[in-house]
């Protein structure tokens, strides 16, 4: 199983499980905790998460796939900006680990920037980690100017991670940003690496996975495993998808087959706007 590895020199798996939109409906609770299990059983370890994903519900879904599993998991989460304070992040921080029934997220993330200045919220990240409640700290959704801010920070060189939106169809990082967090040894989690499914709909994606064997959503997935210090966290509630995404990881794409894939979704060709969802 391919992994990458953290500043800390700690390995993760290049294929995780996101969970936004989970824990929105009750009705649906059974299967999401279900489909969150069965990735833990496929190998899937990362599990990721944020409080403003059904504003916790979507932590109480992960705490409850984790009951007796807690050892078995690498657990992300995220606080929102305007709870990005020096005293409002350690608050969230508990709630979520309330939430999740545990006494320690692992990756606890900015989710994307706010009000409060880089440095006061790398302080509040700092504290939570001299109590043991957070293992490492990192961001998202933050730009490479907002980068080399957080750089220049007391204690930013600790960052562990960017989340970023990244896909075939969103490869404006490659132009900057990511060679800059690959010179740093800061890795990228992809969110969205299927764009929501919307990806399984293109007409020259379709076709490469039939020509190559495989599903339009292993051949995006495939791609992305096969980027250097990028990890992968599609969302699934059904179980059928979550195993087609663990067979991901059995697929190497060859030299051709990635150019053909740069073909059908050019690379950038200068620099742009972060893209978000």
């Amino acid at each position: 199983m391919k992994t990458v590895r953290l500043p800390s020199g700690e390995q993760l798996p290049a294929l995780g499980q996101g969970t936004w939109y989970m824990g929105e409906d009750r009705s649906a609770r059974k299967a999401e905790v279900a489909a969150l299990q069965l990735g833990l059983d496929l190998g899937l370890t990362l599990i990721d998460t944020a409080e403003m994903y059904a504003e916790g519900g979507a932590e109480q879904v992960v705490g409850e796939a984790l009951l007796g599993r807690r050892e078995q998991a690498f657990l992300v989460s995220k606080v929102y900006p305007h709870n990005a304070s020096r005293q409002g992040a350690v608050a969230a921080c508990e709630r979520s680990l309330q939430r999740l029934k545990t006494d320690r997220i692992d990756l606890y993330l900015l989710h994307w920037r706010g009000p409060y200045p880089l440095a006061e919220t790398v302080e509040a990240f700092e504290a939570l980690q001299r109590a043991g409640k957070i293992r490492h700290w990192g961001v998202s959704n933050l730009d490479l100017a907002d980068m080399q801010e957080l750089r220049r920070v007391p204690g930013g060189a600790a960052c562990a991670a960017n989340q970023l939106l990244y896909n075939l169809g969103r490869r404006g990082i490659e132009w900057d940003l990511l060679p800059w967090l690959r010179e740093r040894g800061v890795p990228v989690m992809a969110y969205s690496p299927i764009e929501q499914a919307r990806l399984l709909g293109h007409k020259g994606l379709q076709d490469f996975a039939r020509r190559h064997g495989m599903t339009p959503a292993q051949a995006a997935l495939a791609w992305l495993l096969a980027q250097e210090g990028v990890i992968a966290i599609p969302k699934s509630a059904h179980l059928a998808r979550v195993r087609e995404n663990a067979a991901a990881r059995e697929i190497t794409l060859t030299p051709a087959q990635l150019a053909e894939l740069d073909r059908l979704f050019a690379p950038p060709a200068g620099p742009s706007d972060l893209d978000m969802l």
